[in-house]
């Protein structure tokens, strides 16, 4: 019998190794959805150790996923000759540093008004890539070509979605693998016991403060990551990418997929892009059922998918699955 401690590695392997087959088994529009889906999830990810873990209520997580996105789009336009990794490694710096600072300055406050203060600084952000013309191109964005991929010894062309698509599965896989290791850590489960009583923390010594800080600093570069590979993926970026529907997007992937478990979000994800895909070809008035769902969701299931999936596991594993066994313990990996 497989060790429990092994099953989340073992879990791992077979994402990357079903990702690896997909661009055998799916057409190249199917392939584009799951390389867009791969990239939210990442952002949902983020979003996820923000609310899931720390109970941080964000309005503007956006500005992290924007800034990312611009940042590589400018970059790439107006520094001839940067390669892929540096445009990346541009999106991750600055989000690292818009995080540092932003969080320096919210994280004084808690509850609403921390929430509505990260809508003021995402509605700020949106204003000067919408106002910044001459940078940002305003409502009409930037388009950009995506650089070849060097490893030293060769290159790739990264203008064919399959080899993208790769180079996402890779990078973004990682970076997932990377944020659920972290909340393995003690710094990880620090977040979580700050979350369900801080002054206890306070009390044996833990600066509450700067391991919020730290978090919410982490959370910034990876929703920046996510932008960087949203502008590569779209080759376009535009005030959308930063803008609060943004932030609401990924705040309905989480709530779906549920903040219970680190990897609801990710089939939250998975869920909002094959329905806003799909639900777009039939209606102009898709957002309208997004949100329905949204309600639903919340009212009558607010553990998400993973509750509905725990749910199904009890039932098959004998457990009574009417009880209080519904409801995923928030916060488990």
């Amino acid at each position: 019998m497989i060790a429990k401690k092994n099953r989340p590695y073992l879990f791992i392997a077979f994402l990357f190794a079903l990702g690896a087959v997909m661009p055998v088994l799916l057409r190249q529009y199917h392939l584009n959805m799951l390389t867009e889906i791969i990239v939210f999830a990442l952002y949902a990810v983020s979003y996820n150790l923000l609310l899931g873990y720390a109970g941080l209520l964000s309005f503007g997580h956006a500005m992290f996923f924007g800034m990312g996105a611009f940042t590589v789009a400018v970059s790439l336009i107006h520094i001839p000759g940067l390669s892929l990794w540096g445009a990346i490694g541009l999106a991750i710096a600055m989000t690292t540093v818009v995080g540092f600072v932003t969080g320096g300055l919210l994280l004084r406050h808690k509850g609403a008004y921390f929430a509505l203060l990260t809508l003021a600084f995402n509605s700020l952000f949106y204003a000067v890539a919408t106002k910044w013309h001459t940078v940002t191109g305003g409502d009409d964005g930037l388009s950009v070509t995506r650089p070849d991929l060097s490893l030293g010894f060769t290159t790739i062309n990264m203008a064919g979605l399959t080899s993208f698509y790769y180079f996402t599965l890779v990078i973004i896989g990682a970076a997932i693998v990377f944020c659920w290791y972290f909340t393995q850590t003690a710094m990880g489960q620090t977040v979580l016991m700050m979350r369900e009583n801080e002054e206890r923390m306070k009390f044996l010594g833990y600066n509450t403060n700067i391991s919020r800080l730290i978090l919410f600093t982490f959370t910034g570069a990876v929703a920046g990551l996510a932008g960087a590979f949203y502008t590569l993926h779209f080759q376009f970026c535009s005030q959308s990418a930063i803008s609060v529907d943004m932030t609401t997007t990924v705040l309905l992937m989480t709530f779906v997929g549920g903040t219970g478990t680190f990897w609801g979000p990710m089939m939250g994800a998975l869920v909002y892009v094959v329905l806003q895909n799909y639900l777009s070809d039939i209606t102009d008035r898709w957002p309208l059922f997004m949100g329905l769902i949204f309600v639903f969701m919340v009212l009558f299931i607010p553990g998400g998918l993973t509750q509905i999936i725990q749910y199904v596991r009890n039932l098959f594993s004998g457990r009574n699955g009417t009880d209080k066994s519904l409801a995923v313990k928030e916060g488990s990996s």
